[in-house]
């Protein structure tokens, strides 16, 4: 059984999501101690639960330690990941799509194709969005052979969640490698201006807000709009808005930049510091964004081959997250940067086949 201390690093839930998604597809046993120790709140939170429960369910795992506020969970895996449909409910407005960061990879080596349900958190403050997972995760993950299909069917904002996250998936036999280095120039920006239960032109001017300064900057942009009223099936339970800004590269890549709407901050505000924080990871001539840096790390590991990719800023959760795959997979990884500016990470995988 390898032991993992979640006090390393960053010291945060993304220690626990990706060791028991490297212990689903490895079938090794782990144990991770100091859960989140590095937190206000050390511990499990209920979506760590939920996203435990629902890859456990892929792999026929005994787990040991499944309550909130645990600081050790015991995960062994019995068998490859299944196909089948699974639903599964955090009962709050945790994130879902840090649930699908545990879930995909099993996902994807699964034996067959699988259907996740997830109610929660849509758009959280700590975490991407959902719409940057079908916007910006999903296209970059194609190109290494996964087939993920991600439908945001309702959206949930805190504190009541309720967002429904329908993902399909077709598993793949191995991962192909990916480049991801050079910019290639900025075909256009595109993204989408979100609200529930808000007044409409809140969607409006955080949108012509980021417009204007994307296009002051020469870019060709297009906006959607979405205002979502009370009997849309899609309307969340809470009111909330934010808005997702995508650059399409010319390399291919896409880098993203996203805000929520915070109460007492003008949706002018929100949308233009949207625009400045993509200009600013647009400037550095990376082809991918600061979250996709760590996304990609785990994905990267399991494949066959080297990948290559320049990000915008190195975080801890891309160091840390390199240094558990190190660990836990024995994959080899190199970076050449330091943490808060941009940076090249090389990692050559250890080519997992599909069983």
């Amino acid at each position: 059984m390898i032991v993992v201390d979640g006090s390393m690093g960053e010291g945060g839930g993304q220690i626990l999501r990706n060791a028991v998604a490297l212990s689903a597809v490895l079938l090794k046993p782990i144990k991770v101690i100091n859960i989140r120790a590095k937190r206000s709140k050390p511990g499990l939170r209920p979506q760590h639960l939920t996203a435990i429960k629902a890859v456990a369910s892929l792999c026929s795992a005994d787990v040991r330690g499944l309550s909130v506020g645990s600081m050790e969970v015991v995960f062994h895996p019995r068998r490859r990941p299944r196909g089948g449909s699974i639903r599964f409910d955090a009962g709050t407005a945790g994130s879902t799509t840090l649930m699908l960061q545990s879930l995909m990879p099993a996902m994807s080596f699964s034996q067959g194709p699988v259907e996740a349900e997830l109610r929660g958190g849509t758009n959280n403050p700590m975490a991407p969005p959902t719409d940057y997972l079908i916007e910006v995760l999903t296209p970059i993950l194609a190109k290494m052979g996964c087939g993920f299909q991600v439908e945001l069917l309702r959206r949930g904002f805190y504190p009541r969640g309720g967002g429904v996250v329908r993902t399909r998936s077709r598993p793949t036999d191995f991962l192909k490698p990916i480049h991801l280095s050079e910019q290639g120039g900025v075909r256009r920006v595109r993204g989408i201006s979100y609200s529930s239960r808000l007044p409409g032109h809140i969607v409006e001017r955080m949108a012509s807000s980021a417009e204007k300064l994307l296009k002051h900057h020469g870019y060709d942009v297009e906006i959607l709009r979405e205002a979502l009223q009370p009997g849309h099936p899609k309307c969340a339970l809470d009111p909330g808005c934010g808005i997702l800004l995508v650059a399409e590269l010319g390399s291919g890549s896409l880098i993203a930049s996203d805000k929520l709407g915070e109460k007492g901050v003008p949706a002018e505000r929100v949308g233009e510091e949207a625009a400045r924080d993509l200009l600013k990871q647009i400037e550095t001539g990376a082809a991918v964004d600061r979250h996709m840096g760590d996304q990609l790390v785990i994905w990267a590991c399991l494949a066959d081959g080297v990948s290559e990719y320049r990000v915008s800023e190195l975080t801890s959760h891309t160091t840390t997250s390199i240094e558990l795959c190190r660990q836990i997979a024995g994959c080899q990884a190199e970076v050449i940067g330091e943490e808060g500016g941009p940076a090249t990470v090389r990692i050559r995988g250890i080519g997992l086949r599909r069983g």
